[in-house]
């Protein structure tokens, strides 16, 4: 699990806050700044719609009021009487002309086409005759014209000889204009918009690019209804419009429409400016944010640096490390009552420590005195019974044997007070393997007779080598396999060895089938002066033991103990441990 100073999470908390606010406080504006601008662009195109709309009224009144005027003239109506197409075909340029439309239609009585004048070539008879049978048929007055890719706005008037009531019907007179790229330039200029007009689904005229062109012609969608211009989005030619339609045609005509787009990426040309401000400022802010928050963790977190600092020197051991209480807030509170509390710490301990040391004093004279009184008083006694002049020679050296048996138990007593009491510098580290010094240990405890049947088995896995004293190893190893054999028996006395390097050193565990360890020694069996079922046990085996471990650097345990057997486990690190020498 990673673990982060306080520090670091003041800091990582601060930046994101700070960026989460700012991130969120930009795409709040730039949201609604859409928004409204494209609030606003909806109600452009609907007041182009209604502009044009209109324009569009305007417009058609003047070219009704002027078609009825053409259809009163004198000159029209004679001939019309006439009744000759070719005739009427001649005659009426005068009137095309004096009625400037891009449209001039003249037809009999019985609606049949007799004169046709047309701006832009392509729209022939055939289609304006057309075009003028749907209109009389549906008995409109006016209408939309298609052909040949030209699209008419016409106007029909009956012309009439005589006055309009109770006179006869000479023919039908139609002035239109066409839709062409200039009535879509003046509608752009209108509308302030692109626009489009449709016949079906044929573009007629458009002021897009023939690209966006196109793609507009595959859009499908049908228009909305005349009151419902509802937006819709459109991407053309990789630039979006919003864009509305307008159905301009009366119901049962072939559909006639005004599409007005307005270019949305046009429009948000500044958004886009705006988007570069707010990363800016957003990025500022963060950065702002960021040193703002290193400034207020360094105030707030320095007291509290300090304050562990001394409380990793209490843990060393270190009682003077000095503790900075500038502060009168909680730290500084804090900082005070650790700093007494260290203060009574260490005297309280100064003072268990004296009472320790006069308490150890105490059972290691009372240790030694029990300890050795029966070594001495045996050697005394001996000593008494050397001093007769009749002993035969095979006594005198039981006794001597005896004597010295009784020396030596002294020295070994002796021997492991020192040990206990040399401090780790005594170490002397080469790189050697665990399994040499396990192998010698277990040759000087079967150099004993009593142990000799007893079954020492060694398993290892992995490289058992690293940085050890190897004479104290030996002596480690030699007193937990004398405990080992001491409790089991000799006869069925089984103890396995198993040897396995770890990612934490090199892990040793001695397991015997003795009877067990009694649960109250088991919980002080590395105390000094602590032994049980040893005759002659001095209690500094396994305390020495485990100096010899610590020293290394490892730790020792009992692992388990029950009925069945005992299992020892110490780990040892493989690097070099400190020492006054490095042997290789």
């Amino acid at each position: 699990m990673l673990k982060l100073r306080m520090r670091t999470k003041f800091l990582l908390s601060m930046l994101l806050i700070s960026a989460g606010l700012t991130c969120t406080s930009l795409l709040l504006v730039r949201h609604s700044v859409q928004k409204q601008v494209r609030l606003e662009i909806f109600a452009d195109l609907r007041n182009s719609v209604s502009t044009f709309q209109n324009f569009q009224r305007e417009r058609e009144a003047t070219l009704t009021r002027s078609a009825g005027l053409l259809a009163d003239l004198p000159i029209l109506r004679a001939l019309m009487t006439t009744e000759h197409a070719a005739t009427i075909q001649d005659g009426s340029t005068d009137l095309w002309q004096l009625a400037k439309s891009d449209l001039f239609l003249l037809a009999d009585r019985g609606g049949s086409v007799v004169a046709l004048h047309t701006s832009a070539e392509g729209f022939s008879r055939d289609a304006a005759q057309e075009a003028l049978n749907h209109s009389l048929q549906s008995s409109m007055d006016s209408d939309w014209w298609y052909g040949k890719g030209h699209l008419y706005r016409v106007f029909l008037k009956p012309i009439y000889f005589g006055p309009p009531l109770g006179g006869s019907t000479l023919g039908v007179l139609g002035v239109g204009y066409e839709v062409n790229s200039s009535v879509a330039e003046e509608v752009r200029e209108i509308a302030s918009s692109e626009v489009a007009f449709r016949y079906g689904e044929n573009v007629v005229v458009t002021t897009l690019t023939p690209g966006q062109q196109a793609q507009l012609i595959t859009q499908h969608e049908p228009p909305p209804g005349e009151n419902n211009p509802t937006p819709r989005v459109l991407h053309l030619a990789g630039e979006q419009f919003l864009a509305t339609s307008v159905k301009l045609s009366p119901a049962g005509s072939p559909v006639v429409s005004l599409t007005v787009l307005k270019s949305y990426d046009r429009a948000t040309i500044f958004l886009r400016s705006l988007n570069r401000w707010m990363f800016g400022f957003g990025l500022a802010a963060i950065l702002v944010g960021i040193g703002l928050a290193f400034f207020l963790s360094h105030t707030f977190t320095r007291p509290l640096d300090n304050l562990l600092s001394g409380v990793r020197a209490l843990q060393k051991g270190d009682y003077g490390y000095t503790l900075l209480a500038q502060s009168g807030d909680e730290v500084g509170e804090l900082t005070l009552a650790f700093s007494k509390m260290r203060d009574s710490l260490q005297k309280t301990q100064n003072e268990l420590l004296h009472a320790e040391r006069l308490a150890t004093m105490g059972q290691m004279a009372s240790a030694i005195s029990h300890d050795l009184r029966h070594p001495l008083t045996a050697i005394l006694a001996y000593a008494e019974f050397l001093s007769e002049t009749k002993l035969p020679e095979q006594q005198r050296k039981d006794f001597y044997e005896e004597i010295r048996q009784a020396v030596n138990r002294m020295a070994d007593l002796i021997g492991s007070m020192l040990e206990f009491a040399k401090t780790p510098q005594n170490l002397n580290p080469v790189y050697c393997s665990i399994e040499d010094s396990i192998r010698r240990a277990i040759q000087s405890v079967q150099a004993k007779t009593e142990f000799r049947r007893i079954a020492i088995t060694t398993w290892h896995e992995g490289r058992c080598e690293g940085w050890f004293d190897p004479v104290k190893l030996e002596r480690v190893f030699h007193n937990l396999l004398m405990n080992a054999c001491e409790a089991v028996s000799p006869e069925t006395g089984t103890i396995e060895i198993r040897i396995r390097q770890t990612s934490e050193g090199i892990e040793v565990k001695i397991a015997d089938n003795g009877p067990g360890i009694p649960q109250p020694i088991a919980e002080t069996i590395f105390t000094p002066f602590v032994t049980h079922g040893k005759e002659n046990g001095t209690g500094l085996g396994l305390a020495v033991t485990r100096k010899m471990v610590q020293d290394h650097g490892g730790s020792i345990c009992v692992e388990r103990t029950s009925r069945e057997g005992t299992v020892f486990m110490l780990t040892l690190p493989i690097g070099q441990p400190l020492g006054p020498s490095t042997k290789s």
